[in-house]
């Protein structure tokens, strides 16, 4: 599935809603690409039909992680995710939330990682409004694009 703008997503999650299917969203940087973000993604898929994954852009990637980061450029991110057979949709979101997207694609499922658990989750007051629900998946311990990171600054100094 190639990265699609917001529009074309938008009609692909709305063809989906028209043929019965259970839309599934989910967010976040996935810099340096890892099993634990695949084994994320599979269990995200597994809560319906469509799964879509929103990448945080380039510059809100700087904002929340700083300057640093990311490492991979995010067309190339949104890319690595497209080739996975788990992905049906990838878009790349700029704002700081993805609470606009959310409400623009209304999903049925709202996914984030359990460490969002007592945390404010945008978009989870919407889905729930309309009837979806919110999904906490457990990550894999001992993986990281932090701590990818820091095992190679270790390695070269």
């Amino acid at each position: 599935m190639p990265i699609l703008g917001i529009d074309e997503l938008a009609a692909l999650v709305a063809g989906a809603r028209r043929a019965g299917k259970v839309v599934v969203f989910t967010n976040g940087v996935f810099d340096l690409l890892h099993p634990g973000h695949l084994r994320y993604l599979q269990a995200s898929r597994r809560h319906g039909d469509l799964l879509v994954v929103a990448v945080n852009s380039d510059r809100s990637v700087r904002a929340i992680k700083g300057e640093t980061r990311p490492v991979t450029p995010e067309h190339e991110r949104a890319e690595m995710l497209s080739a996975l057979s788990c992905v049906d949709a990838v878009v790349v979101f700029d704002e700081d939330t993805p609470a606009a997207l959310i409400e623009r694609l209304e999903p049925d499922v709202l996914v984030k990682g359990e460490d969002w658990k007592n945390r404010e989750n945008p978009g989870r007051a919407f889905v729930e409004r309309r009837g979806g629900r919110m999904e906490f998946e457990r990550f894999e311990s001992g993986y990281s694009a932090t701590a990818i990171i820091e095992k190679v600054r270790t390695l070269l100094h």
